[in-house]
């Protein structure tokens, strides 16, 4: 059965998530899968979209719907761009490509992580588009420059920095799993591997994939002792305000701040000259405790006011979310692991699966609503009970 064939069987995001669950190791799989701690924003993420509810507007002519729209200055397919995802490549060589390739052919930005297992140039040469790269703040402030000034080289149109992760949340899955990156083999997860033959061996022919942007900093190993996990081993706690603005003076394209839940922040922002921010909890897998991201958009929105674009990840499974996203102020969301799941279910053809998926789901949504253009969809879509 060829990677097409197995795209195929998937009609929604959680169809491409159990044929990840199916194929990879349980500590792989959890690594991609799990959160923070007790994982209860991490569930949140997802339970707050459904919680919104729709009131349809009905009786509109909805036999042509126009799903494209402006997404941080520039054009997209729809409003959607793929949110940076670290380590892909230990799940499926390749996979970082694959959805910078589906990305790029349906029309949409594809951002690529640093902690990415494909470098910054391989990305650009294999997927030329709309291309964001994400920078976490290293404490090697010569790494971090380098790394930004290899993005504008490779003529990435954005930077996004992520700025809710100073140190690592601890995610308890990957401790009793015995995972680190790089991998470090214990009789346990080597019986764990062993249980997944197919990934098992695209691993001894191919090889261990490296996070090949920041190989040399990859150095340590999970410590179950000190409960240290692989996430923001190499991260700068002490990175601020100032240090931000330093990055805003010296980069010359759009820059994107990632990883805000507070309106204040949010309009401080603004103020600084970003131009865009992504209201995320870094999808559940930082602070446990902290608000589902739809929840928390609103009044980010409000205190932006239209003056950048308000982006959303965490949580967006169906393409429904996203018109409950617009219609909450987001110009759009980031999804991570709806493509993700593609492209370790089913390499390219799956990423591209996943984004066709959401796009029909958006599309049928939006006809439900009777919105026929992304700037119908509104406030004025939201169900309230107290207006009822």
């Amino acid at each position: 059965m060829t990677l097409a064939d197995i795209a195929t069987r998937a009609f929604s995001i959680e169809d491409l998530r159990r044929l990840t669950k199916n194929r990879l190791p349980r500590a792989l799989f959890e690594f991609f899968d799990g959160g923070a701690e007790d994982e209860v924003t991490l569930r949140d993420n997802i339970e707050a979209f459904r919680r919104v509810r729709l009131a349809p507007k009905t009786l509109v002519d909805v036999s042509s719907v126009d799903v494209a729209t402006e997404l941080v200055g520039g054009p997209s397919a729809m409003p959607m761009a793929i949110a940076p995802t670290g380590a892909a490549g230990f799940g499926r060589h390749g996979a970082d490509i694959a959805i910078a390739r589906a990305a790029v052919a349906l029309g949409i930005p594809y951002t690529l992580s640093t902690s990415a297992t494909t470098s910054i140039e391989d990305v650009a040469r294999a997927a030329p588009g709309r291309l964001w790269f994400q920078a976490y703040i290293l404490a090697d402030k010569e790494k971090l420059a380098s790394l930004i000034d290899r993005a504008r080289a490779a003529d990435y149109e954005g930077l996004m920095i992520t700025v809710d992760l100073p140190v690592g949340g601890k995610r308890e899955r990957d401790f009793r799993n015995h995972l680190s990156f790089p991998i470090h083999y214990t009789p346990r997860n080597v019986l764990d591997f062993a249980r997944s033959p197919g990934w098992a061996l695209s691993m001894l022919l191919k090889g261990t994939p490296q996070m090949v942007n920041i190989r040399e900093l990859n150095r340590g190993t999970l410590d179950g002792k000190k409960m240290l996990s692989t996430a923001g081993r190499n991260y700068d706690p002490s990175f601020n305000w100032t240090d931000l603005q330093r990055l805003r003076d010296n980069w010359p394209r759009k820059l994107i701040v990632k990883g805000i839940t507070r309106a204040d922040d949010a309009a401080r922002l603004v103020n600084m000259g970003v131009d865009a921010l992504v209201v995320s909890n870094h999808g559940g897998r930082q602070l446990d405790g902290g608000p589902a991201t739809i929840d928390a958009l609103p009044a980010v929105a409000r205190s932006v006011s239209g003056r950048i674009p308000v982006l959303v990840d965490g949580g967006v499974r169906r393409g429904v979310d996203i018109v409950k996203a617009c219609a909450l102020g987001a110009q759009g969301v980031l999804t991570g692991r709806a493509t993700l799941f593609g492209a370790l279910a089913a390499g390219e053809p799956g990423a591209a699966r996943a984004l066709e998926i959401l796009k029909d789901e958006l599309t049928r949504s939006m006809q439900l609503c009777g919105a026929r253009t992304i700037r119908e969809i509104d406030q004025g879509l939201l169900f309230s009970r107290a207006g009822a």
